[in-house]
């Protein structure tokens, strides 16, 4: 499953060439781990940046940490992101290969997965959106980095309950 997600990656430095940065979204880290692998490999100068709601940060702090923390039901609008830990295969892979694990909040991954909806006409769902949340809220400093690369992964939308999210606590701030 993890090579199977890394060709997300390969597919997209073999298209546009090598990065400097990747963003990538995380729940379990098999889409970061297959990620950081195949942009390693192809882009060994790339910086790997995974990406979490700041709800369900259980990634982050077992990165930070390097012990692996766990969380109960996180309380996020990114469900594909509420997994228990990153997994055993998984939590090695993303201290090896990762080079920073950030959280985004509710707000933003609302904002964002609106505004890619709206603006870029990508129907995401929010864990999908994760990653966009980093960039476009600055949360990632990026320096002179130039090439940077963004996973937006899933669909997985149910559009009757769009009227739900936007009513969703966080609030939703279309971006300018």
């Amino acid at each position: 499953m993890i090579a199977g997600q890394g060709t997300t990656a390969k597919e997209l430095i073999e298209e546009v060439g090598e990065l400097d940065a990747l963003l990538v979204c995380c729940g379990g880290g098999g889409l970061l781990s297959g990620c950081a692998i195949a942009t390693k490999t192809l882009s060994p100068g790339c910086r790997v940046i995974g990406v979490e709601p700041a709800n369900a940060d259980d990634a982050a702090r077992s990165f930070h940490s390097k012990e692996l923390h766990r969380v109960h039901n996180p309380d996020t609008i990114a469900d594909g992101a509420r997994t228990p830990s990153l997994g055993v295969s998984t939590f090695p892979l993303v201290l090896h290969y990762v080079d920073d694990l950030v959280t985004v909040s509710e707000s933003a991954i609302l904002q964002t997965m609106f505004f890619l909806w709206e603006r870029m006409k990508i129907v995401v769902e929010p864990t999908g959106a994760l990653a966009a949340a980093a960039l476009l809220e600055g949360v990632v400093s990026l320096g002179d980095k130039r090439r940077v690369g963004v996973i937006i992964s899933g669909g997985n939308v149910d559009v009757r309950g769009i009227n739900r999210l936007s009513k969703h606590p966080a609030g939703v701030k279309t971006p300018a």
